[in-house]
């Protein structure tokens, strides 16, 4: 008889009274994110869901070019349809006519004497249905002179100037050790890394309102709001204060969520029209106008010694940035140095470029510049292991990073890094069982269910892939965020511009004032640019700079709630402590409860949090770029077609340093997701375009990996050695995965195939094993 049945009878009732489950409590626990029942049943409000009395719709007529000069633009015929309230253009941008992300501005509103890539905005129309906002923006009459598109990345260098700041957006050149070192054996290899798309699910929207003092507000799905509001302001020549954005139904982000492109429009409009003005992209002009990940185009020389040890390393990197500069000077550092990956390399030269071409904008997708490094730096460690003999894992062991080594950079770092340790895990970890030949396991081959391969043509491959990224902005970037928490009637609040993307923040924060306060309701409030800023939602920055600020501010409100009690009994705060909703001294003499400790008392604190400071690299690719480091090794394996090229993906162990796991669940979901888009990266995802045109703009054209193609993932270890300046000792999780896991499976199908495999996402024909 179980307890709860035993129970029930000795009650004299039929059945047992259920035990309510105990709701997850502070940091250390999986607490649910609060918005998550309304986004399963569909009931979070969305951008795209936004209304308001009065509202006018938008349209962008877009270059179907992505190189021409532009003769004329007329736009009578749609200033004069029925329904049209407005028709803007770069003549209508009363301010700064450019704009740019990474601090430099170089994109203009709208295009005015050139467009320089498919799809760039050249007008916008404001109407009162939003079909006859798009026939006004189709009837906008523009006279192009076509030229010949620069397209391949080589050819930048040598092309006439695409933009006035030139081609050339940046170069590195990195220096380290002795030039003229050599390794007893050598391998090369040329690798390409394809475009990448970051597919949001939901649509990009947003509404501007115009107020009554000549400003303007925009309801937007913003990442970083206080930046997109000062370049509003600037294009729309208006002070910061006179603009507003409020974030609202953000779904998700793995990169930039909404480009300034959607953005800028819809504030001239609403000031051109006094009225509302909402704009919902289409999934096409969802392609044409937000950033993609960097194509990128890798040589790499690797010279080792006998045993395997790598002795130098030479690397070119040629990063196309497409038409604008955007975040592409950030991505080409991180590219540059982590061009060896997570090796102790004694002598290292490498070259990176970023050049403009008339390819789609490329900007930040989780993991840039490192992503596309790991690919080339692991295939190549699998070659020095092929070409020894060795074992590709006993290779790797042998040179791996450890706290106190030194980066390329000249960077020491001192933060954990226990890469050898991740890897052992991996390696040690029991590999999946092999599939069964009969008919009723045809669904194990690589062609899935009904498909055309062959069982007798499978071959089994292992792989490795160990990634690195940096965490934070790099190069001197000023990290900061502020926060406030407030606490009346037994609720705290905490306001924070720190934007939810999925990454779990809001979570996060309600976990630090439940441990800090042992206050269980904790309510985060929404995100505008009336609070100070925090800065964007990447690189695991508001986890360590917001979560940081919170828990100070939490902590400034705990001394204030402590400091009568402890007066009161003659002992500083330092000796009472607060857990399970209680206040008890060290010595027992008081105990009470929060709750009555709070009673008729409204307390608030602000903090801010900012990490130490960074340095650019210097001329010689050296400095200490980077605030801190995490690190991820991942094993692939892998089921190869070798006469078809199909490629199925069975199993991915990972093992992870997270520093400290601050929710469980969701560090799981963050692992999970992040290795399933590397997954996407490596096979399926590639946005095709022949002469700079975008090629099948739709989900249609452009293979994500759905829930059938995500392989079996085992977290086989977290590694929870704290980083003693982070906030928690936690480290960022989600790009990690991604950067090793589209590594660890190229290396599974070289196993399987002996091809090399040198282009990502891997083609049917590089993974066919002729006789």
């Amino acid at each position: 008889m179980s307890n709860d049945a035993a129970t029930a009878e000795a009650a004299g009732t039929d059945e047992a009274t259920p035990v309510p489950e105990p709701i997850p409590h502070g940091l250390g626990a999986s607490l649910p994110p609060a918005d998550a029942r309304a986004k399963t049943e569909g009931t979070f409000p969305y951008a795209a869901d936004l209304w308001a009395e009065g509202l006018l719709w938008a349209a962008v007529l877009r270059s179907p070019h992505p190189h021409a000069r532009i003769v004329s633009i007329d736009t009578t015929h749609a200033r004069e349809m029925p329904g049209v309230r407005a028709v803007v253009t770069h003549e209508d941008v009363p301010g700064a006519p450019l704009h740019g992300r990474g601090g430099r501005a170089d994109r203009p509103v709208f295009a005015s004497e050139a467009v320089r890539h498919h799809g760039e905005p050249i007008a916008a129309v404001a109407a009162d249905h939003p079909d006859t906002a798009r026939m006004a923006a189709a009837a906008v009459i523009v006279e192009y002179e076509v030229l010949d598109p620069v397209t391949d990345p080589e050819q930048a260098f040598e092309a006439e100037p695409l933009h006035p700041d030139g081609n050339l957006i940046r170069h590195i050149p990195l220096r380290h050790g002795d030039p003229d070192a050599t390794g007893e054996v050598v391998v090369e290899g040329l690798y390409r890394i394809g475009r990448q798309d970051p597919a949001p699910i939901g649509a990009e929207a947003g509404l501007a309102v115009p107020r009554p003092d000549g400003g303007v507000e925009l309801y937007l799905a913003s990442t970083d709001p206080h930046a997109d509001r000062d370049t509003a302001a600037s294009c729309y020549g208006l002070s910061p204060d006179q603009v507003k954005i409020v974030v609202t139904g953000v779904p998700g982000a793995t990169a930039d969520r909404e480009d300034q492109g959607f953005q800028l429009p819809l504030g001239l409009l609403a000031l051109k029209t006094g009225c509302p003005v909402k704009l919902t992209a289409t999934r096409e002009e969802s392609f044409l106008g937000h950033v993609h990940r960097h194509p990128t185009l890798l040589r790499y020389r690797h010279h080792a010694d006998a045993e395997g040890r790598v002795v130098k390393v030479e690397a070119q990197i040629l990063l196309d940035a497409g038409a604008y500069a955007d975040t592409s000077s950030d991505a080409l550092a991180a590219a540059v140095a982590f061009a060896c990956g997570p090796y102790v390399v004694p002598n290292a030269f490498i070259e990176g470029w970023a050049v403009r071409t008339n390819n789609p904008p490329s900007g930040h997708v989780r993991g840039e510049g490192a992503m596309q490094v790991c690919a080339a730096y692991e295939a190549q460690m699998d070659k020095v292991a092929k070409k020894l003999g060795l074992d590709p894992a006993e290779v790797r062991l042998r040179n791996v990073l450890a706290t106190g080594d030194v980066l390329p950079t000249g960077q020491t770092v001192t933060c954990p890094a226990p890469v050898a340790e991740l890897l052992q895990a991996v390696r040690d970890f029991p590999l999946p069982a092999l599939p069964k030949d009969t008919p009723e396991d045809e669904w194990l081959l690589p062609g899935g269910p009904e498909g055309a391969g062959e069982p007798a043509a499978v071959r089994r491959g292992v792989g490795y892939g160990i990634g690195m990224v940096h965490m934070l902005g790099a190069e001197g970037a000023d990290e900061v965020s502020t926060a406030t928490v407030k606490v009346q009637d037994g609720v705290a609040t905490v306001l924070c511009a720190a934007v939810e993307t999925g990454q779990g923040f809001t979570t996060l924060a309600r976990q630090i004032v439940q441990d800090t306060l042992g206050v269980d309701e904790v309510q985060v409030a929404p995100v505008d640019t009336d609070q100070p800023p925090a800065g964007a939602g990447c690189r695991g920055r508001h986890t360590w700079v917001s979560g940081g600020a919170v828990e100070r501010a939490a902590k400034m409100v705990r001394t204030q709630l402590l400091q009568p009690l402890a007066h009161q009994f003659g002992m500083s705060t330092e000796l009472l402590q607060i857990a399970d909703g209680k206040i008890t001294s060290y010595d027992g003499v008081l105990s009470t409860t929060v709750a009555e400790a709070l009673e008729g008392k409204e307390l608030w604190a602000t903090a801010q949090c900012r990490p130490h400071p960074t340095e650019p690299l210097d001329e010689a690719g050296q400095g200490d770029a980077f605030v801190g480091m995490a690190f991820c090794a991942i094993r692939a394996v892998v089921d190869v077609d070798i006469e078809i090229g199909s490629v199925r993906v069975v199993e991915l162990a990972v093992a992870q340093d997270v520093g400290r796991v601050l929710n469980p669940a969701q560090l799981t979901a963050r692992i999970e997701a992040g290795v399933t888009q590397g997954v996407g990266i490596a096979l399926t995802e590639n946005l095709r375009t022949p002469r700079g045109l975008i090629r099948h703009p739709d989900l249609t054209g452009y293979a994500l990996p759905t829930a059938l193609d995500a392989p079996d993932i085992r977290i086989v270890k977290l590694v929870e050695e704290r980083d003693v300046v982070a906030p928690f000792g936690a480290k960022a999780v989600s790009a990690a995965p991604v950067v090793a896991s589209p590594a660890a499976v190229a290396s599974a199908v070289r196993a399987a195939t002996g091809r090399p495999v040198n282009r990502l996402p891997i083609r049917p024909q590089a993974a066919v094993v002729t006789a």
